[in-house]
C-alpha cells in the first residue's frame, strides 16, 4: 500500500509503515495542513501495522514551525492552534504503535517537538537541533517543554531556547535526543532494521512501554509502582506471552546475547 500527496508520503511494507515529510523545498517545514495530515495518518493506520518509522523527503527532517505561513491570532486562536498541535503529535506518542523517527539535516523548533514525540530516534551525522524560539518572540507550543525537556533536561532545553544554541548531531546524541547515531545515508535502514525487530514483539508489551511507563514516569513512587504490577499482570497474562514464554523454555528461543 502506498499513499502519496503534497504533504506526506505513505508507504506500508507488511508490518512496517514509512510515514515521509514531503516538503523538500520547505525543508519540511510544518503548516497546518501538514500537522492535520500527519495527525490523520497516524490515527488511520492499517490494521495490519505493527511500527512506524517517520522521516524526512530531502536534505532535512523537519525545519519546524513554517513562518511563511504564519498570521497573528488571538489569544484564544493560539491556545487552539498548540492544542491542535498536541492531538497530532499524540496519535504519535500516545497512538498504536511505536515509531521510529529517523533524523537528519534540520531538526528545529516544531521538527525537533515532533521528533521528541517519538519512541526511538535514529541520528546520522548531518542532524543538528534548534530551538530557536526565544529569537523570534515565540514559546514552545507543541509539546516540547514537555518531551524535549525530558530528553535533555530543563536546563539544556533553556540554554537552547534563551541563547539559540544548536546542538550538531554529536551533541544531540550526547545530550540524550537520538538513542542511535549512524553512518550518513543510513538512517532509514537501520529504521528498518530496528522496526523488524520491535514488530516481533508481544503487542501489548508494545502497548505497556508506549501508554503505560511515560505515565509511571509521571506518578509518585508508590503509584509508579502499583501501576507497574498492574502493567505486569496484564502483560503476563496475555496469550501472546504465555505462547512466548513457553517456546523459550522449551526451545530456549530470544536467549539474551551480547550484541
Amino acid at each position: 500500500m502506498n499513499q502519496h500527496s503534497d504533504l506526506i508520503d505513505i508507504q506500508i511494507h507488511g508490518a512496517i509503515a514509512e510515514i515521509a515529510l514531503n516538503r523538500a523545498a520547505k525543508r519540511n517545514a510544518l503548516n497546518d495542513p501538514l500537522v492535520r495530515a500527519i495527525r490523520d495518518c497516524f490515527q488511520d493506520l492499517p490494521e495490519g501495522v505493527k511500527v512506524a518509522i517517520i522521516h524526512g523527503i530531502g536534505e532535512h527532517f523537519c525545519a519546524g514551525l513554517d513562518l511563511s505561513e504564519l498570521r497573528e491570532r488571538d489569544t484564544t486562536e493560539s491556545l487552539h492552534h498548540s492544542r491542535m498541535w498536541h492531538a497530532a503529535f499524540e496519535q504519535i506518542a500516545f497512538g498504536r504503535v511505536p515509531v521510529i523517527a529517523v533524523l537528519h539535516g534540520a531538526v528545529i523548533g516544531g521538527g525537533l517537538e515532533l521528533a521528541s514525540a517519538a519512541h526511538i530516534r535514529v541520528a546520522e551525522p548531518s542532524a543538528f537541533y534548534g530551538l530557536p524560539e526565544g529569537q523570534r518572540g515565540l514559546f514552545v507550543g507543541g509539546g516540547g517543554s514537555v518531551r524535549i525537556s525530558r530528553l535533555i533536561g530543563v536546563a539544556r532545553m533553556a540554554d537552547m531556547m534563551l541563547t539559540g544554541r544548536v546542538l550538531n548531531a554529536e551533541e544531540g546524541h550526547q545530550a540524550g535526543i537520538s538513542q542511535y547515531s549512524v553512518a550518513a545515508g543510513t538512517g532509514l535502514d537501520k529504521a528498518r532494521e530496528l522496526a523488524e525487530r520491535i514488530a516481533r514483539n508481544a503487542p501489548m508489551t508494545n502497548y505497556g512501554i508506549m501508554h503505560v511507563l511515560p505515565r509511571i514516569h509521571d506518578q509518585s513512587i508508590q503509584d509508579g509502582l502499583m501501576t507497574e504490577s498492574l502493567m505486569a499482570a496484564v502483560a503476563g497474562s496475555d496469550p501472546d506471552t504465555k505462547g512466548r514464554l513457553a517456546a523459550f523454555l522449551d526451545h530456549k528461543q530470544n536467549k539474551v546475547r551480547p550484541t
